[in-house]
């Protein structure tokens, strides 16, 4: 292992609940009723594909204006009613390892958020940051993860992806990557397809100890 790759909105921050309460008021702008778990599900998707899906799933038509739209009315209410944190334990966990490996952020967040929350928490930690806005696939495709896995410059097999939520657990999969899941939002049935599963930050640090005294 020379490198772990993190996605960022429920494995670094607690931010979800702020893009799901988001998303619910832009969508009830064009009278679709959603609740969080909607957008828990879909969780590294990035802006558009949200918009898609949501929108062809209440038989709608997802015309360029009511797209743009709705992702504008999304990011507006999401920067005034965010008070995103770091999870606990995370800030010492990423000092620990930035000194033993090369460290990546992969996510479907808008650019903008995806800079100011790992400028804010965590300057000069990262790598490589790979936002939504950097490719035109988001998780669940592998293009994220791939772009990732190139600007790091490690090969795949020795490459760990951190996620917590089924698209971006299909993401790192499919690239070919080895996946860890965190339960920060959704319970484990749902996290199947990752290689293994921890249900806190401190289990991650104790799996990730023990990958390093095994290898």
């Amino acid at each position: 292992m020379r490198a772990i790759i993190f996605d960022m909105d429920g494995v670094l921050v607690d931010s979800m609940p702020y893009h799901a309460d988001a998303w619910i008021f832009a969508f009830e702008t064009v009278d679709i009723n959603i609740d969080r778990k909607a957008i828990y599900e879909l969780e590294g998707s990035n802006h558009r594909q949200i918009v898609e899906i949501i929108l062809r799933r209440f038989g709608r038509t997802p015309a360029e204006d009511v797209i743009q739209e709705l992702v504008r009315k999304k990011i507006e209410v999401f920067d005034r009613i965010e008070h995103v944190r770091p999870f606990d334990g995370i800030k010492e966990l990423l000092a620990t390892l930035r000194s033993k490996y090369k460290l990546a952020v992969v996510s479907g967040t808008n650019r903008k958020t995806v800079h100011e929350i790992i400028d804010n928490f965590f300057p000069d930690t990262f790598e490589v940051i790979i936002n939504g806005d950097d490719t035109p696939e988001g998780k669940p495709s592998p293009v994220p993860y791939l772009k990732a896995v190139e600007k790091l410059g490690i090969p795949k097999e020795h490459c760990l992806v951190i996620e917590n939520a089924p698209l971006g657990i299909r993401s790192a999969k499919n690239a070919g990557l080895r996946c860890i899941a965190i339960s920060t939002y959704l319970g484990r049935e749902w996290l199947k397809e990752a290689d293994a599963i921890v249900d806190s930050h401190r289990e991650l640090e104790r799996y990730i100890a023990e990958e390093e005294r095994i290898n």
